[in-house]
């Protein structure tokens, strides 16, 4: 019998030892940055067995097998679209400031999606103006409805907005409401998504969440996209998700969050419909593409053009970061960058050292808390750094800043839903706006020098100063925040 045990150990030893050699094997072949697959080893060698089985539910970018090849067989039509696109008046490349140009280059290249004049857009700040506008709008729609959210959590204004397109329902307007199965877990246990389907709104959850699906689908891939369509004519975007912030986790011990939503017309709206179709289709293999823009402009109020910016799978890899990347490097001034989670790439990370390196003013402003742990110490972990390099940051600390902008040289912008973290940069859905508009990009620079003057600016002398403990937790962080 003690043999018959003994046998038994040593298959076990064989048998996780051969587990143990073919995923490590599986993590070096694939191409992916070295801090990723360091992380993902070091995980595996530490952590016997559970850190195998982390790696098969987080490790790769799987979107699961019907749904990757729906995504792989839509990319060609949705190519098609997007680039009927260049035929619209409103593509005017040869008028685009040399900033802005080169950033439409690239989107065109990469996905077909252009530049486009004819905007107007209006930044919205507070959650009461956000929500009363979205209502408003909701009450004036005459033929479609198109949502998406990370988050949709019952409770005050959100409510209102559920109520509106129950309403907007009923007198037959077609309403689609795509929601991160995650993120939105609550509202589809509340009594509002039986209430809005009962209307006669299709409301679909994205990327379910099941037991049954861990070996499938990567579970912590997420729907991220904020995305109102109002008539094919109205279009919000921006951080805040569809949540009353006074009625939203209230009992994180971080204060209310902070965010902006932007309110689009012109051509660009289109654009974020056709986004949304795309995601609709991911999910319920129906397709309802947008009409395409109607297209004139006048060029005495200006072009504002708007550069959108999708990524996700499916999608041409990393290309929120290659515009990034881009709108910094051609940064001559200065660059100011909010965000809630601050865990860059490498890649990232030596941008911006060396923009603030050649003399240009970088300024980071994130959360002084902030709700997940592991980021909060990852963040901190890369302050050293950032300070030698001559870098400024502050830590707001009035509430949880959640506002995911960039502004460059106080001409251009970018703001979206996209963190500066890998799960945002490389795996999630996200959609940003690069917007070449020097009123609203002035505007959005007013709202994040008020956020410094509400924030402690980290001074090199006084975090040098920092105990042991802090220096024990920065570094432990640190080591996983490529996974983050």
């Amino acid at each position: 019998m003690e043999k018959f045990y003994q046998l038994i150990a040593l298959a076990g030893l064989i048998f996780y030892w051969v587990l143990v050699a073919g995923v490590t094997i599986r993590i070096v072949l694939k191409r992916r940055a070295v801090s990723v697959s360091l992380a993902w080893l070091m995980i595996i060698y530490i952590i016997p067995f559970v850190g195998v089985f982390c790696y098969f539910l987080f490790g790769e970018l799987n979107l699961g097998r019907k749904r990757a090849e729906r995504a792989q067989q839509m990319f060609s039509p949705y190519e098609f679209w997007f680039n009927q696109l260049h035929d619209c008046q409103a593509h005017l490349p040869e008028l685009l400031d040399v900033q802005m140009s080169q950033i439409h280059d690239l989107c065109s290249n990469r996905t077909g999606i252009p530049a486009l004049c004819g905007n107007t857009l209006s930044l919205q700040t507070s959650p009461n103006e956000i929500l009363h506008s979205i209502i408003e709008d909701i009450e004036q729609a005459q033929l479609s409805i198109r949502i998406e959210f990370y988050i949709w959590h019952p409770g005050g204004l959100a409510d209102s907005v559920a109520s509106a397109l129950i309403k907007a329902a009923k007198r037959g307007v077609t309403v689609q409401v795509l929601l991160d199965s995650a993120g939105s877990h609550r509202f589809f246990k509340s009594h509002w998504s039986k209430m809005l389907q009962d209307a006669g709104v299709d409301v679909v959850q994205a990327l379910a969440v099941s037991p049954l699906r861990v070996f499938i689908r990567r579970l912590d891939l997420r729907q991220h996209r904020k995305i109102i369509v109002i008539d094919d004519e109205i279009g919000y975007t921006g951080s805040m998700n569809l949540v009353d912030p006074a009625h939203f986790k209230q009992d994180a011990g971080v204060g209310q969050w902070i965010d902006v939503m932007v309110r689009v017309t012109g051509p660009t709206v289109n654009v974020l419909s056709a986004i949304h179709a795309w995601d609709w289709e991911v999910e319920t293999g129906e397709r309802i593409l947008p009409m395409y823009p109607s297209c004139p402009v006048d060029r005495s109020s200006g072009l504002h053009p708007v550069q959108v910016v999708p990524s996700g799978p499916g999608m041409p890899e990393n290309l929120i970061q290659q515009v990034l990347t881009l709108a910094i490097n051609q940064a001559k001034e200065s660059v100011c960058i909010t965000t809630p989670y601050f865990v860059p790439s490498e890649h990232l990370l030596n941008t911006l050292k060396m923009t603030a390196q050649r003399g240009v003013k970088v300024e980071l402003i994130i959360p002084h808390r902030n709700d997940s742990i592991m980021v909060k110490w990852a963040s901190k972990a890369f302050y050293t750094e950032l300070l030698n390099a001559g870098i400024e940051i502050y830590e707001f600390s009035g509430g949880l800043l959640h506002t995911k902008s960039v502004v460059i040289d106080k001409q251009y912008c970018l703001i979206g839903t996209v963190n500066l973290d890998m799960r945002s940069l490389w795996l999630n859905f996200e959609v940003t706006l690069a917007v070449d508009d020097a009123a609203f990009t002035q505007e959005l620079y007013w709202l994040q020098q008020s956020y410094i003057e509400n924030a402690h600016k980290i001074e090199s002398a006084t975090w040098s100063e920092r105990g042991l403990v802090h220096r024990f937790f920065e570094r432990a962080y640190f080591l996983f925040s490529p996974l983050l």
